[in-house]
């Protein structure tokens, strides 16, 4: 048996939130990220010349602020998640990726349009032992388990969902 070297992965989840999103989670984070957005937009937009984001982004210096302005808009709802990434299921279909990190984005928005705005949310998880591809899936394990037996989970890749750092 060949002894695989022990690579430690970190995922990427990015889930994008627009007026089509059904669950209550998304619904909220949606309004909450557009009224802030409209809120904090005025300070870059004093003589309301522009109504959408790409224009204020463009044209108005510093209004890539904006980003994190609105992020604290969603701080409380990330909290209720409890540090479990939503959406992602091992093949039993319990969620079990926990995320240290998270960016905040605005894509997209309009002043005038709830409609046109759109978010994304990047949760970046713990760090995870990668222990064997099969087929479709990944097998992993928390990193931070002592030796032994450990728990393992078996997914797969979806769309939105990449290995964004490995280490050897």
């Amino acid at each position: 048996m060949v002894k695989m070297e022990k690579r430690i992965i970190t995922l990427c989840y990015r889930k994008v939130i627009d007026i089509n999103n059904t669950k209550p989670w998304d619904k909220l984070v949606f309004e909450d990220s557009y009224k802030e957005f409209k809120m904090q937009a005025q300070l870059f937009n004093q003589h309301k010349k522009y109504s959408t984001f790409s224009a204020l982004i463009y044209n108005v210096k510093g209004a890539e602020q904006l980003h994190f302005l609105v992020s604290g808009s969603i701080i409380n709802y990330l909290k209720q998640l409890n540090d479990v990434i939503p959406d992602i299921v091992n093949n039993i279909g319990r969620q079990f990726l926990t995320f240290k990190q998270f960016k905040f984005e605005i894509v997209n928005s309009d002043l005038n349009d709830i409609g046109k705005h759109v978010i994304a949310i990047n949760f970046y998880s713990a760090p995870l032992i990668w222990h064997e591809t099969i087929a479709q899936f990944l097998l992993t394990s928390p990193s931070n388990l002592p030796k032994g037996e450990v728990p393992t989970d078996l997914f797969t890749i979806q769309p939105f969902l990449t290995i964004h750092s490995i280490q050897s």
